[in-house]
């Protein structure tokens, strides 16, 4: 899958005249902002080659058992294991794009449970949202492909990638699934 048909689900919303388009197609756009960055973290910690086909499962199983990881602790992970952080992939707007996507989160949050945001979102408000979110999406997956072989919107994230030298670009080699919840603890929990 690329981040075209990723967000055709997206188009198809922003496409009907509805009512709920706005939020809708907002809340589905930070979704797959958010899955992408945690399955760009993946399949960046399995390329440590101590890692095979047969921890895929403990991998999963360690990283959904913790309660405490979001967006911002997937952007850490990824920092502190490559040599080239995800504002590196994201290019010049990174700054800006990361403070839309948290407040986009703070707004999400808000509306997922009920509650009222601070500021009374427009739907214009909202589709601006969309826009930036893509626009962070689609950056970090061209750049990402071109520097692990990976966008984020693969169906597989823990594959080997075919890009041979990224495993020489890891600061950090995870030895053990042991390891792994040990840096998920230290480094991506808030």
């Amino acid at each position: 899958m690329s981040y075209a048909e990723e967000f055709a689900t997206v188009d198809a919303i922003l496409g009907c005249d509805v009512e709920t388009l706005g939020v809708d197609a907002f809340a589905l756009s930070l979704i797959k902002a958010e899955r992408q960055m945690r399955k760009l973290f993946t399949h960046l910690a399995f390329q440590s080659p101590e890692f095979d086909y047969g921890d895929i499962l403990p991998l999963r199983s360690s990283l959904a058992k913790n309660r405490n990881v979001y967006f911002s602790g997937f952007i850490a992970g990824w920092d502190a294991l490559y040599s080239r952080s995800v504002g590196d992939l994201v290019g010049a707007e990174y700054a800006r794009l990361h403070n839309r996507i948290q407040e986009a989160i703070q707004h999400r949050n808000k509306i997922f449970h009920g509650q009222l945001t601070e500021r009374f979102l427009f739907r214009s408000d909202l589709l601006a949202y969309v826009l930036d979110i893509r626009t962070w999406c689609s950056g970090l997956a061209t750049n990402s492909l071109a520097e692990v072989g990976y966008d984020g919107f693969g169906r597989i994230s823990f594959q080997k990638s075919t890009r041979l030298d990224v495993v020489g670009r890891l600061k950090v080699r995870m030895r053990s699934v042991a390891e792994y919840e040990a840096f998920i603890h230290d480094i991506m929990e808030r």
